[in-house]
């Protein structure tokens, strides 16, 4: 059963949620590095190099490309995820996205083009650089509600009091005890459709 949501108190992940980081890292791997012959469901483990023969300091670079210029690595969009962050900063007013990421700037440098005006103003962006100081950056922003990708992510928010909803991912399936959402069409269903319980 998926928890009622209040949107406003609702903040996201941005690689493996938003963007589409695995598509990236894949491409990349085949483009730059001819390794090719990997695809998506292969990524069974968040830790890359654990998971696909794919030299340890070759997953760094690529990784490092990824973060520091996602719009020179054609970086996508997750299905559906601009259309319903475009809906929801129209009706919270404000979107917050969290990112484990170091880096800010390139994260902004991709919203702002591949978002209008009106949803980018909404959009408030955190970069804490650590995976495992999340909840504190999440408590921080008044937030009860936050959708991740990463298991060890979902199981400290839980312990921390905030409500994990899981990103379905390929690098995830054993985290399927805490509320799992498998795409934005239904994370708008939650969020935006017509359910009666939903807390706008």
């Amino acid at each position: 059963m998926k928890p009622t949501i209040d949107p406003t108190r609702l903040g996201f992940d941005f690689d493996g949620v938003i963007a589409d980081t695995a598509e990236s890292f894949l491409r990349i791997a085949c483009e730059d590095y001819g390794l090719c012959g990997f695809c998506p469901e292969d990524i069974t483990h968040f830790e890359v190099e654990n998971c696909l023969d794919i030299p340890a300091e070759i997953v760094a670079a690529i990784f490092r490309k990824i973060l520091e210029d996602s719009l020179g690595t054609g970086l996508r969009p997750m299905p559906g995820a601009l259309e319903v962050l475009a809906e929801l900063a129209e009706r919270a007013g404000t979107v917050t996205v969290i990112t484990a990421r170091p880096l800010l700037s390139p994260v902004l440098d991709w919203f702002a083009h591949h978002l209008l005006p009106p949803t980018l103003k909404a959009v408030r962006v955190v970069a804490m650089g650590d995976h495992d100081d999340k909840p504190r950056y999440i408590q921080a922003q008044g937030l009860h509600c936050f959708i991740d990708d990463r298991a060890e992510t979902c199981v400290q928010l839980h312990a921390a009091g905030i409500q994990p909803l899981v990103f379905s991912q390929p690098w995830n399936q054993d985290c399927r005890h805490f509320p799992v959402v498998n795409s934005w069409q239904e994370i708008r269903g939650l969020l935006l459709g017509s359910q009666p319980s939903l807390a706008l």
